[in-house]
């Protein structure tokens, strides 16, 4: 039987690259990453072989990634060599092969997202600030202690 490409989704964030090897019920899993590149193989439920092989756009830290198996999927942690760096793709080549796509449902275009961090930080430490500002005590003088212990004694 031949081996087939496992479909693939993959995103980046600053210090990780995350895959995931769409796969159900698989068997026999095996994830091989190095430097450059990750090795994927595994067999589903009804016996098909699947194998991915991808270089890399960028060197990564391999002995700071891991893989963990699901029931539909594998998902691989890919630690970057150089954090806060994009990845414009996720290999070498500029060529996109069939089986491999973003994840859309959880790319986030985080390049900027420290400015807006630091303005959330911002916002968050001036409403901290309104908060916790000594102000006088409200003024009781208004208050009748004559009519409420009336009130308490004819209940």
């Amino acid at each position: 039987m031949a081996r087939q490409h496992a479909r693939t989704l993959w995103y980046d964030r600053p210090k990780y690259v995350f895959m995931e090897f769409c796969v159900e019920d698989s068997t026999d899993v095996h994830v091989l990453i190095e430097d450059h590149r990750i090795v994927f193989s595994c067999k589903n439920a009804d016996g098909v072989e699947f194998y991915n092989e991808i270089e890399f756009y960028a060197k990564v830290n391999c002995k700071d990634s891991q893989d963990k198996r699901f029931g539909r999927s594998i998902t691989c942690f890919v630690r970057k060599w150089k954090e806060k760096v994009a990845w414009p793709r996720l290999t070498k080549e500029d060529i996109k092969p069939v089986w491999l796509c973003v994840d859309f449902d959880n790319w986030r275009d985080w390049e900027g997202d420290e400015e807006v961090e630091l303005a959330q930080v911002d916002h968050y430490a001036e409403l901290l600030e309104k908060v916790s500002t000594k102000r006088p005590p409200p003024a009781m003088d208004d208050l009748d202690d004559d009519s409420d212990s009336a009130d308490a004694t004819s209940n």
